[in-house]
C-alpha cells in the first residue's frame, strides 16, 4: 500500500485534525458519553473513594460497548455505500496498516505505541479537566480548548482507542485487516489511554487539589 501524495495527504491532515476536534465538542453538548474522558472522570471518583473497583469497571466497559456498537452500525451502513471507494479506503487501510505496524516493531514499536496513546488522553483530559472545574465559563472558551486538544493529538498521530476501533470495524468490513495486530493495538491503547487520562490527569489532579489535608492541617494546628 502506498502512502498518499505528499501535499493532498499534509493539507487533508491539517483539515481532518481541525475537524475531528468538534467531535469531542458534539459529545460534550449532547451530554453522550466517551471511554476516554471517563477514564478520567472514574479516576477521580476513585481517589476520593465515591465508586468501586466493580463500579469503575462497569462504566468503562459499558462506555466502551457502546461505542463499539455506535461504529459497527457506521461500518455497516458504509459497507453498503461508495462512499469508501478509491483514494478515501487506501488512505484508511494505510492508517491500519501504520497503527497494527508498531505491533511489528518489536519493544520499540510496543513502547512507541503505547506513549502515543498516553499522550492522546493526555490532551483530551486536559481539555476536559478545564472544562470540568468550572474555570471555563463561556462556550466558545469550551470549544476552543476541546478543539485544540483534540487537534493536537489528531495531528500529531496519537492513538485514541476509540478512535482506533471504528477505524478497524470499517476497514475490516471491507478489506482484509490482521485481527491479532489490531487486539494488541487496542489492548496497548486502551492501557495507555488510561495512564494518560486516568492516572496522569484524573488522579494526579485530585491529589493535588485535594482540601482535605488543608483541613486537617489546620485541625491539627487548633488542637496544639
Amino acid at each position: 500500500m502506498t502512502d498518499p501524495p505528499g501535499q493532498l495527504h499534509a493539507v487533508g491532515k491539517l483539515i481532518g485534525a481541525l475537524a475531528f476536534g468538534w467531535a469531542l465538542v458534539f459529545i460534550y453538548y449532547t451530554k453522550s458519553e466517551l471511554l476516554t474522558s471517563n477514564m478520567m472522570i472514574v479516576s477521580v471518583g476513585a481517589y476520593y473513594r465515591r465508586v468501586t473497583p466493580v463500579l469503575i469497571m462497569r462504566i468503562l466497559v459499558f462506555c466502551y460497548l457502546g461505542n463499539i456498537l455506535g461504529g459497527l452500525l457506521i461500518a455497516v451502513m458504509l459497507r453498503g455505500t461508495t462512499l469508501l471507494d478509491g483514494p478515501v479506503l487506501n488512505a484508511m487501510v494505510h492508517a491500519v496498516d501504520v497503527k497494527t505496524g508498531y505491533l511489528s516493531d518489536g519493544f520499540s514499536g510496543w513502547l512507541d505505541l503505547f506513549i502515543r496513546a498516553v499522550l492522546c488522553n493526555f490532551m483530551i483530559n486536559l481539555a476536559m479537566l478545564l472544562v470540568y472545574n468550572g474555570y471555563l465559563t463561556e462556550d466558545i472558551a469550551k470549544c476552543m480548548a476541546m478543539i485544540t486538544a483534540v487537534f493536537v493529538f489528531a495531528f500529531l498521530d496519537f492513538e485514541h482507542s476509540v478512535a482506533n476501533t471504528v477505524l478497524f470495524m470499517i476497514v475490516g468490513f471491507q478489506h482484509d485487516v490482521p485481527v491479532g495486530l489490531v487486539f494488541g493495538n487496542l489492548g496497548t491503547v486502551l492501557l495507555g489511554n488510561f495512564v494518560g487520562g486516568g492516572i496522569l490527569i484524573g488522579f494526579y489532579y485530585a491529589w493535588v487539589n485535594d482540601e482535605r489535608d488543608t483541613h486537617l492541617v489546620h485541625l491539627r494546628r487548633h488542637r496544639h
